[in-house]
């Protein structure tokens, strides 16, 4: 099997989950409890906030522990929105994962919140003069992903973040996507906030964290035990904790190889999808996309149908987000590109390497070649 659907998940890596293991088994304190068994849970909670923090460039008391990206979205819009005195306007993008709109709805829906949605390029591309025009003096935050899960633009975030300086309003991005590829380090790319996913990064599904500049009011979403300095209520997952502390420094060491190589996977695949499947269209910009991914829309077919016959040939794809399957509606952020909804329909994404390094994704070239030949068999 040749999986290719990366953005959604990927394997655990080997070391991170032998570092959790003994806090699932000989140390399972609860890191809240003054003895000596939660006492060395606590530590080593300690010890994966250090790592994190050291990775994002932050203190570890900026670092907040979720069960996941779609929490630390949701921490952070509603918890910045809800604990910010500047005023009741939020500004987002039509294409961001559904955990940022989702939250952006349901304060405007429930709370009275206003939100403007910044204007794109064709590239689904948020241009700092943009930008500029729909901030307000009462604009309370600002949500940009830093790369879309689904066409992998990649946002310039830190020209963005300048704008939102000089106004005075936190930015917060939702970094699961670019987090293993890109540069996430804080202080580069000027944010407030900063959300990212285990999963995503050789840590396992159900932990994630958000960073979120000490500076910025919080109102918690879960309230409790006062966990997390009181930002997070709720019992840590340890064992996450450490997986995702001791992943994250894995991806890093070798981030640059690890883009590189999946880069020039990603252009020639690219190039072998559209030179030999007639009619193919390559979706997002070719240039400031994320290394590993790779996405089209297929004019005449039906994307569902092209993902079933490719995993009959062994090749396992996705139509977009996974937070989507099973929804019969075409992609939310081809349309909002203004792709019309037949055409957005024929959409398939191929990500990898998720949790490989930079030498398996060497390999990955050559299996790359028979999903081009399987495409162009089922949709040529």
């Amino acid at each position: 099997m040749l999986y290719l659907d990366a953005a959604a998940t990927s394997p655990a890596r080997r070391e991170a989950v032998e570092a959790m293991w003994p806090f699932l088994t000989s140390d399972f304190g609860n890191p809240s409890s003054h003895h000596t068994v939660g006492e060395s849970a606590a530590r080593a909670l300690a010890t994966a906030r250090a790592q994190i923090a050291d990775w994002l460039g932050c203190r570890p008391g900026e670092v907040v522990f979720t069960a996941g990206g779609t929490e630390a979205d949701n921490l952070a819009i509603k918890g910045i929105a809800l604990g910010s005195p500047r005023g009741r306007h939020l500004v987002t993008s039509r294409i961001e994962h559904e955990a940022v709109l989702e939250s952006v709805l349901f304060l405007e829906r429930l709370l009275g919140f206003q939100v403007s949605y910044v204007d794109l390029t064709d590239d689904g591309l948020v241009t700092p003069a943009a930008l500029a025009r729909v901030l307000r003096s009462d604009t309370t935050l600002v949500s940009i992903a830093h790369a879309n899960n689904e066409i992998g633009t990649v946002q310039p975030i830190a020209d963005l973040t300048a704008v939102t300086r000089e106004a005075g309003v936190p930015f917060h991005t939702d970094a699961v996507q670019s987090a293993g590829w890109l540069d996430t380090r804080v202080d580069v790319l000027g944010v407030q906030a900063l959300s990212i996913s285990g999963h995503k990064l050789g840590a396992p599904k159900g932990v994630g964290a958000l960073y979120v500049a000490g500076r910025v009011p919080l109102e918690p979403l879960v309230h409790g035990g006062g966990q997390e300095r009181g930002r997070r209520s709720g019992t840590e997952n340890v064992a996450g904790a450490v997986a995702l502390g001791v992943a994250v420094g894995i991806a890093e060491q070798e981030r640059r190889a690890r883009a590189d190589a999946a880069a020039g996977v990603r252009d020639a695949f690219v190039a072998e999808v559209l030179t030999r499947v007639p009619g193919a269209r390559l979706t997002g910009p070719a240039e400031a996309r994320l290394p590993a991914n790779a996405s089209f829309v297929f004019p005449g077919t039906s994307g569902e149908a092209v993902l079933l016959e490719l995993e009959r040939r062994g090749v396992v794809s996705s139509s977009g987000s996974a937070c989507a399957a099973g929804s019969d509606e075409p992609s939310h952020v081809l349309t909002a590109l203004g792709m019309d909804a037949d055409l957005a329909q024929t959409s398939v994404r191929f990500t990898w390497g998720g949790g490989l390094t930079a030498q398996e994704l060497g390999s990955v070239a050559a299996d790359v070649e028979a999903a081009v030949a399987a495409v162009r068999e089922i949709a040529g």
